[in-house]
């Protein structure tokens, strides 16, 4: 890794946010409760109600005793992410929420209903230090992880609107993303953890399918060797975005120290171990990454280093930010690219394009706020 690369793997150093039940384990939670001089049932009461019932305001808990609702609420369920601005489209089928932390800092969610499912997409940093170009987030730099609480609140309060029917009819959110702000990996401890709080069943977790959730990440190759052996079958997310070093090197920074076969090889190991399918984000840039040669590269590649059973290209067209030199690429390229990846064998779609009358490209309403 050369002196000069923009990347930062370690935020600045800040204090992170009071302790969350979320942040806690079972065990965590009944020490805690026990330090306030409440019997440990308490804790499994509490974690019922915000798990299970997806309730943060201990004035609602009414199966607790009064005296003590506002004591476990100040210890156990501070306020970590509040909402600052909402915005709305695709007639009301996407919600793009940004957030502020108890510190001031912002980031970002957004909630997807589709015909069959609601899916939320969370942030993991405030920011992040992967410095991709062509990413609204990247050039705004790292200013901190985000804390477990934090990224498991922004889901149980994604679970509670969609269950109210902020999307519509009522339902129940059954897709977790965490292709927000923020490289998940780089944040590992907390990431992995917030999963297993995400997919744990009631009152250990959300209750949310581990099959329903997507960990993204730009190659952070020792950090797949190492998810792949937290026994979680969630899905891996690689943000690949060409198939060539040469030209990764620029798009994707980090490749200067993980090369693509590399990664690739990485990715293969977690589909083998995990038998999940592994997706290959592709963000589609006019004249930057979509030409002929790269799709026919790219499928010769993911047919080599992956089981074509287990991979899956995810072309993402590119939301391009103000004042940005980037532009998405015109509709017969992008088919013609999908054609020839289609013709190495390996399955390729287009992802549906949400909310770009509301910035939803991640990063653009915390640049703006």
């Amino acid at each position: 890794m050369t002196g000069s690369l923009p990347l930062v793997f370690e935020p600045p150093k800040r204090a992170m946010p009071p302790t969350h039940l979320a942040d806690l384990d079972p065990a965590g939670r009944r020490a805690a409760v026990t330090d306030l001089g409440l019997p440990t049932f308490r804790a499994d009461q509490l974690a019922r109600h915000y798990y299970g019932r997806f309730e943060a305001d201990t004035a609602a808990m009414t199966d607790l005793p009064a005296a003590v609702r506002e004591r476990l609420g100040a210890a156990l369920l501070p306020a970590l992410v509040t909402p600052v601005t909402e915005l709305s489209c695709d007639d009301g089928a996407t919600r793009k929420t940004l957030w502020a932390g108890y510190d001031g800092t912002r980031a970002e969610s957004v909630l997807m209903g589709y015909p069959d499912r609601a899916t939320v997409c969370v942030s993991s940093q405030a920011g992040c230090g992967m410095a991709c170009p062509f990413c609204a987030t990247g050039q705004g730099g790292l200013r901190r992880n985000l804390s477990t609480g934090e990224i498991v609140e922004q889901v149980r309060q994604a679970a509670a609107a969609v269950r109210d029917g902020v999307l519509g009819e009522p339902a129940r959110l059954s897709n977790v993303v965490f292709m927000g702000m923020g490289e998940p990996l780089a944040n590992y401890r907390r990431v992995v953890d917030a999963v297993r709080r995400i997919t744990e069943p009631a009152p250990d977790g959300l209750g949310i399918s581990a099959r329903g959730v997507t960990v993204s990440t730009v190659g952070l190759v020792p950090a797949i060797e190492r998810l792949t052996g937290e026994g979680l079958a969630v899905t891996l997310a690689v943000s690949l975005h060409t198939p060539d070093d040469e030209l990764r090197d620029t798009l994707v920074p980090v490749n200067t120290r993980w090369k693509v076969a590399e990664v690739l090889t990485a990715a293969r190991r977690y589909a083998d171990v995990t038998g999940r399918r592994v997706s290959i984000e592709y963000a589609l840039i006019r004249d930057v990454n979509d030409h002929p040669w790269r799709a026919d590269l790219l499928g010769k590649l993911l047919a080599k280093h992956l089981t074509t059973r287990l991979v899956h290209v995810n072309l993402i067209p590119l939301n391009p930010t103000p004042g940005s030199e980037w532009d998405a690429s015109p509709r017969p390229v992008q088919d013609e690219f999908v054609r020839r990846v289609q013709a190495a064998g390996v399955a390729c779609t287009v992802r549906d394009t949400r909310g770009r009358e509301i910035a939803a490209a991640c990063g653009q309403l915390a640049a703006d706020s």
